[in-house]
């Protein structure tokens, strides 16, 4: 009895080890949503992201026409990726307005030059302030927006080439 006693510890700890394990690696839900689905962009006015240009507003999506909106970083290995998916949309038409995060525009500048620029404006967010404001998790993201400055569409992580169809899809349904 005595010795069984001893081992109830250790049988608890690794009981408790194996419910934390399966929490980690099989969590309810791994993608976090956007709460501001539904809703306007919240009201901002970026400083230009690169020298020489303009800044981005949310005025600049209350045109009437669907646009995306790219939330991205120079330094974001998966913004490198999803860059050939994004000149081609921008190719096709596709307005494309961009938040570069925690950026320089030098840093801007230079990713832009090695992987295509698709940005019709690029605001810059210093601080992740708008970031945080769209509800969006990290970069990169993009988000679809109406001709009203609503959000329509999330889509988290770097676009693939099999997101196009999905992308093109969610900008016709926010005509």
């Amino acid at each position: 009895m005595k010795r069984s006693l001893l081992w109830a510890p250790l049988a608890v700890f690794i009981l408790f080890l194996i419910i934390f394990m399966t929490g980690l690696l099989s969590p309810e839900g791994q993608i976090i949503r956007s709460h501001m689905i539904g809703k306007p962009l919240p009201n901002f006015a970026l400083p230009a992201g690169l020298r020489n240009s303009a800044g981005l507003r949310t005025q600049d999506f209350q045109q009437g026409k669907p646009k995306l909106l790219n939330v991205f970083a120079s330094w974001c290995v998966p913004c490198a990726a999803e860059a050939p998916q994004l000149m081609q949309l921008a190719q096709s038409g596709v307005t494309i307005d961009a938040v570069a995060i925690r950026d320089r525009p030098e840093d801007i500048a230079n990713f832009l030059a090695r992987y295509g620029n698709p940005y019709r404006k690029i605001g810059s967010d210093r601080t992740s302030s708008i970031q945080l404001a769209l509800g969006s998790s990290g970069v990169p993201e993009t988000f679809v927006i109406d001709g009203n400055g609503i959000i329509r569409y999330q889509h988290i992580g770097d676009i693939r080439p099999e997101n196009i169809p999905e992308i093109f899809a969610e900008l016709a349904k926010a005509r």
